[in-house]
């Protein structure tokens, strides 16, 4: 069964370890000093967040296959979907060794499609990482700690 994958790039990864682990009710799988992961049942997903990006927010998406069966299933659906498709293959990315290749949806995200071989003592070089997505910019229409003014025209919150 497949799994989806998010990961997060974050300032403070102590803090945001103590913020995920109190939302999922759960603690992280893995523990690095700068990555932390979270392998979810309810909701299925491979949760990962870590201080190596450029900016805070989305660094990318992906699905998780669990064989080589899922993963050249999921191969077929990259091809089918268009775009340029980056084959990586073996590789070594937060610390494990995987096979993988990304592609990017329409609003430029970073899809990356892998299956997990092995682990690694290391975080890996990042030779197959592109360049962080964030999914959107922060609108002045998103609920913020305190009602503030706007000047885009949204009801404060």
């Amino acid at each position: 069964m497949k799994r989806l994958h998010v990961h997060v790039a974050v300032d403070d990864l102590q803090r945001s370890i103590t913020f995920y682990s109190a939302l999922f009710a759960a603690q992280p799988a893995v523990t690095k000093p700068d990555y932390a992961k979270w392998m979810l049942d309810d909701p299925r997903v491979n949760f990962a967040i870590s201080t190596r990006g450029r900016q805070p927010g989305l660094d990318h998406l992906g699905i998780q296959a669990e064989n080589a069966e899922e993963l050249q299933e999921i191969y077929g659906r990259l091809q089918a979907a268009g775009g340029e498709v980056i084959e990586q293959g073996q590789t070594t990315c937060c610390y494990a060794k995987s096979e993988k290749s990304w592609i990017d949806d329409p609003a430029g995200i970073a899809w990356e499609t892998f299956v997990t071989t092995g682990e690694s003592t290391d975080y890996g070089d990042g030779s197959g990482e592109r360049v962080p997505r964030v999914a959107h910019e922060k609108s002045c229409c998103v609920p913020q700690s305190a009602p503030a003014a706007t000047a885009c025209g949204c009801a404060p919150a």
